[in-house]
Parts: structure tokens; sequence; C-alpha cells
């Protein structure tokens, strides 16, 4: 059957970005559907998962963080101090001269550059979030059920979304925020452009001798990057003895990354700290340890009529910046701006014309193909056999060296690292 809604929009994938625009569209009282294929949790299934510490975590630049404040959960993160501020960042390459760091004139960057936040954490608060009373009325959430079909029934009218238990729901816009394997991306035949690095990521998380400092660090190896994030401390033993928990992404050609996780726990950690130089002392301990390949993807267009893709559904980079998630928030800044200031200007007539939606994918598009593009530049400059070649060290060390001492550049980065 077909379930009639005032529905404006609705948003299939649940995870943070796609309930992130459901909020910005709800504190607007614009009616949304929320709907997630993962099952419910209850509160002890997030209070099991809470218990654990994530070796996976977000860099969350200081405009990703202005958009969860606006929302309503960012202070609801803060409280449960289960984030990582950094004040710091520092890049360096071994094979070379030259070290990129910020933070350590408050003229080049502000105090606080970001902070590092596992993925449960914020999930757990963005679907309390969806629950309270200022919301509540203007969000539907669906949640353990996959659509399975999606249906075009023209620019009036929008999109017929069918669900695995057979139900119907219509909207004027249908907004994929399902990953990068998006059914929305594939329903609506966009084509999609990728790039395999043919490199995989081993994340992890460990605990250090020396402390981290609030500093992100990312050191440029022949092989990949090797970044250690900082972690919150969660234990009351970590807190007696804090910010010596961090999140390894390490990056490495695919068959070398698939030797290494045959070692035990230990040799890993010692796999790591050479890796690193010791640039945090030894390795005390080592948990979580997981693996990912590397791919980095753009979908060839960001909307159709009555459809637009967020986040992951619309591109994927290299995790050596760790802007992943900080671009599909971005696009939930400006899709929302966008609707909400054409809905306006409208007087409440018109929602997600055509080109109201060419006009985020105008404003979005270039900058996360100028990004994509970037990150595959800069790990193609400093990982693999060309990047190995002497004249190249020599070029690439020199010139880190010289933009370190260039202060505009710096902030130049330091605004571009920040997202605002």
């Amino acid at each position: 059957m077909t379930k009639e809604q005032n529905n404006n929009t609705l948003i299939i994938g649940g995870g943070i970005v796609g309930a992130s625009l459901a909020l910005k569209l709800a504190q607007a009282q614009l009616p949304v559907t929320l709907i997630d294929a993962r099952p419910p949790l209850t509160q002890t299934d997030w209070e099991e998962k809470l218990s654990q510490r994530d070796a996976r975590v977000y860099a969350l630049s200081l405009a990703s963080i202005g958009l969860l404040k606006d929302i309503g959960v960012w202070q609801k993160i803060a409280a449960s101090q289960r984030k990582a501020d950094y004040s710091q960042m520092q890049v360096w390459q071994q094979d070379g001269i030259g070290e990129l760091r910020f933070g350590d004139d408050e003229a080049v960057v502000p105090k606080l550059l970001g902070s590092m936040v596992e993925p449960f954490v914020i999930e757990h608060v963005l679907w309390q979030r969806l629950q309270d009373d200022d919301v509540s009325d203007y969000v539907t959430v669906i949640a353990g059920q996959k659509v399975t079909d999606l249906d075009w029934l023209g620019s009036q009218a929008g999109y017929r979304v069918t669900l695995s238990s057979g139900e119907h729901i219509q909207g004027k816009l249908v907004v994929g925020a399902d990953g990068r394997g998006s059914f929305v991306r594939r329903q609506a035949s966009i084509a999609l452009d990728t790039l395999d690095y043919r490199q995989t990521a081993i994340c992890c998380a460990i605990k250090t001798e020396k402390p981290h400092l609030a500093t992100a660090r990312q050191a440029m190896l022949p092989t990949g990057t090797l970044a250690l994030l900082p972690l919150a401390d969660i234990t009351d033993e970590d807190k007696a003895n804090p910010q010596h928990w961090q999140s390894v992404v390490w990056t490495l050609p695919s068959n070398q990354a698939l030797d290494i996780l045959e070692d035990s726990d230990k040799q890993i950690a010692a796999s790591l700290a050479t890796a690193c130089g010791y640039e945090l002392g030894k390795i005390e301990q080592i948990e979580s340890i997981a693996s990912f390949p590397l791919t980095a993807q753009q979908a060839d267009t960001y909307v159709r009529d009555n459809l637009a893709l967020v986040g992951d559904a619309a591109h994927g980079v290299h995790p050596l910046a760790g802007q992943g998630l900080n671009l599909g928030l971005l696009d939930v800044i400006a899709l929302f701006e966008i609707l909400h200031h054409d809905w306006q200007r409208s007087g409440g007539n018109s929602w997600a014309a055509y080109s109201t939606l060419r006009r985020y994918e105008r404003a979005r598009r270039p900058h996360n193909s100028m990004m994509m593009h970037s990150f595959s530049a800069m790990n193609w400059l400093f990982a693999g056999e060309f990047a190995a070649l002497r004249p190249v060290q020599q070029i690439r060390s020199e010139g880190m060296y010289r933009v370190s001492k260039i202060k505009p550049l710096m902030r130049l980065f330091a605004k571009q690292a920040s997202g605002v």
C-alpha cells in the first residue's frame, strides 16, 4: 500500500550524513522521512558498542563541528567526553627534508583545528537527537527496511519508494545518502568514475609510550601515508594518564598490507613503531586491527529530476587527509541552504526544482573533484615507483621546506583543512 504523507523529502541512508541532513530539514519544519536499512539498536546495544574503543575515528573539521552544533548534537558529544580535540598538525616525509606544522603559530591557524570522534559516538547522538520533541513532529524514521525500488512519477509528484515490507512512500525529493555502493545512484542510472589505488589501509588503535599532545601526525612514507590521530580517553586508567591512545591509518601496497596482517599483534605493533620512526616511542598496546582497500570515486552527476546524492554516494576520496566525512557534511550544508533559500523565495510553493538541484551540484561537485584529484596527486607524489626517483625526492623535499616558510600559504592550507 502507499503511505500518504506530506513528505517534502525522503532520505535513503541513516548514517552521519543522512541523519544530519534530516535534522537540518526537521529544524526548519520541513517534513522529512529518513530510511535506514540497518535494524534499530536498543539502548543496551548502544551501551555495548560505546563501552569499547573504536579504532576508526573521524577528523571533524571546524565546519563539520559548526554543522553538528547547529543541529544540536555537538553539545551532547562534548558532554560524553568521547572526543579528542587537536590543536596541532605535523606532516613529514621519511626520505627527505621539510616538515609542515600547523598550530605552532596562532597567527597562522586558530587554536582548535578540529576534533577526532569515533563513528558510533556521532551516530548514537544523532539518533538520540532525532527523537527530541522539537524535531520529532517533522521527521519520520524508518529503520530495518531496505529500499527495493524507486519509481519516478514526474517532476510534480517526485518519487514513489518501495520498501522491503512492500510498503510505498511518496516524496517530492529523494536524497541518496546510502554510501559508496549507493542503491539510489544505481537506480538513477548515474555512472561512476572509479580509481583503484592498489593500496590497503590497516587501521587499529594503539597506546604509545609518549603522549600525542593533541597533535594529529602524518608520515609520508614511500609505501604510503601513516596517520597517528588522537583518540579520546575512555577509561579511568586512560584519564589518569591521558593522551596516549591514538587511531592509526597505515596505507600500504595491498600485497604488503596483507603480509603484515598475517603477523601477530605484537609484530604489527613493532612494524608500526619502526615505520613511524618511533615518533612517540614504543607502542605499548594495540587493539581492533582491521583493513580496507583504497579507492576514489566520483558520480558523473549529483542530481537528476527530484533526486540528489550526498556524501559517499556522490564521491569518495583517498583517506590521507581525513576529509571524506567533512566533504559529505559540506554537501549537507550546501544542499540544505540552497533548498531552503528557494523554498522561502517561492513562498513555500517550490521544493527541489531541477534548477535548484543543479545549483547544489555546481556548488559541490567541482570542489569535491578538486579535493579528490589533489589527494590522488599527493599519494602519487609520495608513494610508489615514481615517488622513489631521486629527482622527485629532491623536488618534494625542497617544496615542503619552502611551503613551510610561507605563512600565507600555510594559512590557506589551514583554512582548507578546517572547511571554513
